[in-house]
């Protein structure tokens, strides 16, 4: 299969330049999108919108690849997609890529033939392969933000929601109840509202007081929550906050097949306000993001792409939601 590579060696110039001339033809050179779409044709680069000269809004199709729509977060995200997107009149087409970045190049470029833009949750690819995956296609990013240029140019238009804010809820609550030593149970280095929410906490700590424990880095699932509960054993944490609900619940299991009181021994905090969150005992205090409004918001900035405005990204705001899983530091803890 022809890729945006090949168009790029071809053509002479880079991935990102071959983007720009796909998807955004008037910020390039003509002598430079001359260049680029013949060598799109003359490989056979894609069969889509820009190939056959469809005009954007024919098709009232959007598409939506996520890395998994068993997880709550994605199936809550898809959910406002599909909601927003109905009103509009449009389908949707929503394909799941199994955390598999090949597999989520590969629908990408297979439903971008079949829509008119596309929303992509891809919050653990790495840069250069979402690049070269998104050259050409009309999109908005969901829980990412991404540069077509390397050089930081061309942002893509995205919707996230304020890490930064919910960890500092975080921290402020813990210290407030007596807590000093927070272990932080962290995602997969690779997630980029992973490395935002760390760098929040770490950002916030001296301000309420806390000091940080990094347990380690875990699969953003129940498994990986049972893991870090052991760490957070090991190291001795009145408190632990989790990269999201999941993990938290997994945390909360392991807790209590230890025998560990929560929260009268350790208090645990997710990230998220999935449903389950409310469901476990103790019913886990998490942070509340918004993830249907999330998803609706996307397709409002994507619908703005296809009306050929430049929507500026945006962060929505998040609250505490403070249940039965955090509770005052024991007595005797570090102060």
């Amino acid at each position: 299969m022809v890729t945006v590579h090949d168009v790029a060696r071809a053509a002479g110039v880079s991935i990102s330049t071959v983007s720009r001339a796909l998807s955004t033809p008037e910020r390039v050179a003509a002598e430079t999108r001359d260049r680029v779409t013949r060598a799109a044709d003359e490989l056979g680069y894609r069969t889509n919108r820009a190939a056959s000269g469809l005009r954007r809004g024919r098709m009232h199709a959007v598409g939506l690849v996520v890395p998994d729509l068993e997880n709550p977060y994605f199936a809550s995200v898809t959910k406002g997609v599909q909601a927003r997107a109905r009103a509009e009149g449009y389908d949707v087409f929503v394909a799941d890529s199994d955390e598999d970045p090949a597999a989520e190049a590969e629908l990408i470029r297979a439903l971008a033939a079949r829509t008119d833009g596309m929303v992509v949750a891809s919050p653990r690819s790495d840069d250069e392969s979402l690049r070269a995956a998104l050259a050409g296609v009309t999109v908005v990013l969901a829980s990412r933000e991404l540069s077509l240029g390397a050089d930081g140019a061309d942002e893509v238009p995205y919707i996230a929601v304020d890490d930064a804010a919910g960890v500092d809820q975080v921290l402020g609550h813990l210290s407030a109840l007596g807590h000093r030593s927070v272990g932080i149970a962290a995602g997969p280095p690779t997630s980029w509202s992973g490395r935002r929410r760390v760098a929040g906490l770490q950002a916030a700590a001296e301000r309420w007081g806390v000091t940080l424990v990094e347990l380690g880095s875990f699969q953003p699932y129940f498994q990986g929550g049972v893991q870090a509960a052991d760490h957070a054993l090991a190291r001795g944490v009145t408190a632990v906050t989790a990269f999201n609900d999941l993990m938290a619940i997994g945390i909360l299991d392991r807790l209590r097949d230890r025998g560990v009181d929560v929260p009268g021994e350790m208090s645990v905090v997710g990230f998220d306000d999935v449903r389950m969150a409310a469901m476990f005992s103790p019913a886990l205090t998490t942070v509340h993001a918004p993830l249907a409004r999330l998803g609706g918001r996307a397709v409002d900035l994507l619908l703005a792409r296809l009306r050929d405005s430049a929507p500026a990204s945006a962060q929505l705001p998040v609250e505490l939601v403070i249940r039965g899983s955090s509770g005052p530091a024991p007595a005797g803890a570090g102060t």
